[in-house]
């Protein structure tokens, strides 16, 4: 039985999603120009489980590029509409649209002069008649067995509410990096944002020569610095190699007198670089390719700047 239960909610629920699609017209669009007009914010309201929907939606369109918080309708008339402003967008949820805390507040927000729009499964209700735009939601069923508890009605305005967070993505022309921008802490936000420059290594932590050092010499240096490499410039700060544990190695094998030879002579020429302003996802993509584990990095004039260690990749959260 419970088998049989759970497939015929999905079944009430999907079908409630699908039969959105037929009342996409132009009320839908002139929702989404109004709120990408909006000078204020967007304030979504609700009461119960519709009004957790619209802390979803509220989140959704903030971290989107559209600005919004939630407030709950009944305490709206307990003080939290000195929120509201003219320039303000009033998305109200409900399903009935005759929630008592809801139409309380039709009026009072008329005086303000806010724009609303309504969400509601009853395009003839007190709500729908007092509002500037009707996006209807109805269903035929809930998927709850008593027909009480919303449940196709809450998924029905979880995703128009997402149908309008789209389409203002692209009226907006918000763009990956914006996204990343409201989400600095997470793996996106570290991947768009973070550079180069901000993880390189620098000072004492680096180590740069120049080609006539002995290898010894440069062994220290690397020591010192706590790395796994050194980076090689000319005259004119610029990198023209770099020697790595990997070339230690395999000039070991051959010459048991490497340690007084000079560093030019035994480095990797022509090292693969990046610049400093690059993004950091950028200096990972080019490790993994190349299958190295340093990266010299370069300033605006081509002159040795730093380097990147794949270890700092990983501290980065980027690996």
């Amino acid at each position: 039985m419970s088998l049989k239960r759970a497939k015929e909610v999905i079944a009430i629920e999907a079908e409630a999603i699908k039969a959105l699609s037929g009342r996409i017209d132009k009320s839908f669009l002139t929702a989404v120009e109004i709120i990408a007009q909006c000078r204020g914010r967007v304030i979504i309201s609700g009461m119960g489980k519709t009004g957790l929907i619209g802390r979803k939606m509220a989140a959704t369109f903030s971290s989107t590029g559209t600005p919004a918080i939630f407030m709950h309708s009944a305490e709206a008339v307990h003080g939290d509409l000195g929120q509201v402003i003219r320039q303000d967008v009033l998305l109200v949820l409900s399903q009935s649209g005759e929630t008592e805390e809801t139409t309380r507040l039709l009026p009072l927000i008329k005086k303000i002069g806010a724009k609303i729009i309504a969400i509601t499964g009853n395009p003839q209700s007190t709500l729908a008649k007092h509002s500037d735009v009707v996006l209807n939601v109805k269903v035929q069923k809930e998927g709850c067995p008593l027909g009480l508890a919303p449940m196709a009605s809450t998924t029905a305005t979880l995703v128009m509410g997402d149908a309008l967070a789209a389409c203002l993505i692209d009226r907006k022309e918000f763009r990956k990096e914006d996204f990343a921008f409201f989400h600095p802490g997470g793996s996106l936000g570290r991947r768009l944002l973070l550079k180069v420059e901000d993880i390189m290594r620098t000072g004492n932590r680096f180590a740069k020569v120049t080609g006539d050092r002995t290898v010894k010499d440069v062994l220290l240096e690397i020591t010192k610095a706590r790395c796994g490499s050194a980076c090689v410039v000319n005259q004119k700060g610029k990198v023209i190699g770099i020697f790595t544990d990997g070339d230690l190695r395999r000039h070991l094998k051959e010459d048991s007198q490497l340690l007084t030879k000079k560093v030019k002579d035994v480095m990797t020429v022509k090292p693969t670089t990046i610049r400093f302003d690059k993004l950091a996802a950028e200096a990972f993509e080019i490790l993994k390719e190349k299958r190295i584990d340093e990266l010299p990095v370069i300033d605006q004039n081509g002159k040795s700047a730093g380097l990147v260690d794949v270890q700092d990749l990983l501290k980065a959260g980027l690996v």
